[in-house]
């Protein structure tokens, strides 16, 4: 009985799902310790014409150890149809990196996608940069603490979407890293290199601005995190924006891969009205 109903969805989202968009797909952007490459896709509307729209860089999550840019394809090109050019670099992952050299090659994205968003029709003077869970704390880290040498109003605004590790040292030092998730080689022993990845330690009055997703299920570490973050954000950008939805912690990426989410017009209206 419900089987026409059914048939009818599937094929309306494959329909919203087939609007146009073009992707790039395996661009070398850096090399690794190893010297390997690591490498991005990109994903812009499609039929473009003398026309640069705004860029939106995307680090997935995966707790430092797991995750694949071709698996957040489909988010790409939603956000593509959105009429953004979105990139989304691969990264190498724990144990084969640390948290530190992690970063690094995030950093190196932003500055490959300032230099070439002209060629992918993106606008290098409207760039924005958003992550889930780990993701969250890499694109944070990457873009505010000067170390990793992204120039200031490179970035125009950040987007979080339950983000993990903004404030790391604050849970480290509760609960030491150990080899579970290979902890111990992400994060190492050593307090000061938590706090160095802790974004939350490197909030001033240059931070871009911030739109923060946090989910009502999510891990209570995320919420303390995230509160921490917003409390210290605060007296910088009092009017910051944070959307707290009733989902865990995996659902609040998975909706992105629905083509009808609020989230992409909620995204597109904080990027139109970031300056």
């Amino acid at each position: 009985m419900h089987k026409p109903f059914t048939t009818l969805f599937f094929l309306a989202l494959m329909i919203i799902s087939c609007k146009p968009t073009m992707a790039y797909k395996d661009i070398s952007y850096t090399k690794n310790n190893k010297g390997e490459n690591v490498k991005l896709n990109i994903f812009t509307p499609k039929n473009i014409k003398n026309k640069n729209y705004p860029v939106l860089i995307f680090v997935y999550g995966g707790n430092w150890n797991s995750g694949n840019k071709n698996k957040y394809n489909l988010l790409g090109r939603n956000f593509a149809r959105k009429n953004l050019t979105v990139v989304i670099p691969d990264y190498t992952l724990s144990p084969n990196a640390d948290i530190d050299e992690m970063t690094k090659e995030i950093a190196a994205a932003v500055q490959f996608t300032k230099k070439n968003a002209a060629k992918y029709h993106g606008d290098p003077e409207q760039i924005f940069i958003s992550g889930h869970s780990a993701g969250g704390q890499l694109a944070s880290s990457a873009v505010m603490n000067p170390k990793y040498g992204i120039p200031e109003k490179t970035i125009s605004g950040i987007i979080l979407i339950d983000a993990a590790g903004i404030d790391m040292k604050n849970y480290l030092e509760k609960y030491p890293p150990t080899a579970v998730d290979n902890y111990d080689i992400t994060w190492s022993k050593d307090p000061e290199k938590w706090k160095q990845a802790s974004s939350i330690y490197f909030i001033n009055e240059k931070t871009p601005s911030f739109l923060i997703y946090s989910g009502e299920k999510t891990y209570p570490s995320i919420k303390i995190a995230n509160e921490n973050f917003l409390k210290a954000l605060k007296p910088f950008q009092p009017n910051v924006k944070q959307v707290i939805l009733n989902k865990k912690h995996v659902p609040m990426v998975l909706q992105y891969f629905l083509p009808w989410s609020k989230r992409f017009d909620e995204a597109v209206d904080f990027m139109r009205n970031t300056k």
